[in-house]
């Protein structure tokens, strides 16, 4: 389990106006509709809708990933309220130890070593190990290195896509609005001209010791807030954060034979880390927009043909669209209708080579007139049918 020191100050499930045990499509959508309402783009110079905003798709990123939720959910009944107790003698650490969802392990004298249960507790934001290395430190273990700040939330947009683009690939570009580097100081949050400094009251590593009888406590350095690196100069555009919300363009590369609702992911195009912690990622879900011609199944591709009875019954080749020009196919004589022809290689193209089969299914046409020749030459027909014996109902509804 790795706690997050905001996962034990902010509340989730409030910011997003949801219970705790809101369904993963009740996230969503309460994600989207605040979303839509705090933009920045839909408050310009509104700092306390942008601060919303971001705090919003913090607790989405969250919650809308099962196991970040999981361990959030873990995180809160485990630390929220600091609900500790001991069940040794006079409520000490002597004969034992619970904590919240913690795992006990047997110690010396019958006990329980709270050193291995809260050792392995994981990481707070800006400084690592905040319950770890308090608890460490009541055994003398030396505390960690604190974790820099970390990294940006996830993000998630949305495209759609032409059916043929979809299956051909292409390039999109997408404007995003969200927290992003800082293009005044390149994510340090310090002044141009100017760099961090290591923190001279934790030496960089982000925590502080301290003795208190015979047990020594670690914790959060309060003068780095423990990224272990002190701004002495304040970049002016992002307040020494490294992180401005503003508005860019990127060229997103759609793969050949993307599907309706695929996501793509984008690794570093999220929102931004604070002070030059690594970028989120960006998830792009791609709608696909039907097609008048053709339909899709997995990779192969389905098209209706409309032929005429002569074509079915004499037989013909005729000329049939794919995603790349006409391929001519070959109707066999006496072909029945609805008959379904296959011309392998001209579907949606595999990622691993190759590519899936067009499927082209015959149908007939039938004239809406015909002149008063082309009639009597269907009456012909019709009697030469009936004396060649012809019957196109024989057993057709027996039981």
């Amino acid at each position: 389990m790795a706690p997050q020191r905001e996962w034990l100050e902010h509340d989730f499930y409030k910011d997003l106006g949801v219970a705790s045990d809101a369904s993963a499509d009740a996230i969503k959508k309460a994600y989207r509709k605040l979303a839509r309402e705090l933009h920045p783009d839909a408050n310009p110079g509104d700092a306390a809708a942008e601060e919303r905003f971001k705090r919003v798709s913090e607790a989405h990123s969250v919650l809308s990933d099962p196991a970040k939720r999981k361990e959030y959910d873990e995180t809160r009944s485990a630390f929220a309220g600091g609900r500790f107790r001991g069940n040794g003698a006079g409520g000490g650490f002597g004969g034992g130890f619970t904590g919240g969802g913690g795992r006990a392990t047997p110690g010396a004298g019958g006990g329980f070593d709270v050193g291995d249960l809260f050792g392995n507790a994981g990481t707070t934001a800006g400084g690592d190990g905040a319950f770890g290395d308090l608890f460490g430190g009541l055994f003398n273990r030396a505390p960690r290195t604190a974790t820099r700040p970390r990294r940006g939330n996830d993000l998630e947009t949305q495209t759609t896509l032409s059916f043929r683009d979809a299956a051909l690939g292409t390039t999109v570009s997408l404007s995003l609005t969200s927290p992003s580097p800082c293009t005044t100081c390149h994510g340090s949050g310090a002044k141009p001209g100017t760099s961090p400094r290591v923190c001279s009251t934790c030496n960089g590593a982000g925590v502080v010791s301290r003795n208190q009888g015979a047990f020594g406590f670690s914790e959060p350095c309060t003068d780095c807030q423990g990224t272990g690196s002190r701004i002495d100069e304040p970049c002016s555009d992002c307040s020494g954060n490294g992180v401005t919300v503003r508005t860019r363009t990127i060229n997103v590369r759609i793969p050949v034979g993307v599907e309706d609702g695929q996501r793509i992911r984008l690794a570093g195009q999220g929102e931004a880390g604070l002070r030059g912690a690594p970028s989120g990622d960006l998830y792009v879900t791609v709608t696909v927009s039907p097609d008048a011609v053709f339909t899709r199944v997995g990779n192969d591709l389905k098209v209706e043909l409309p032929v005429s009875f002569g074509e079915l019954v004499l037989g013909a080749t005729v000329s049939v669209p794919t995603l790349e020009g006409t391929v001519g196919v070959k109707i066999p004589p006496n072909t029945s209708d609805g008959r379904t022809l296959r011309v392998r290689g001209r579907g949606v193209s595999k990622r691993a080579g190759g590519a899936g089969d067009l499927l082209v299914t015959v149908k007939v046409a039938v004239p809406k007139k015909l002149d008063d020749a082309a009639v009597e030459k269907l009456r012909e027909y019709a009697d030469a049918e009936r004396a060649s014996g012809f019957r196109p109902r024989d057993g057709w509804g027996d039981q």
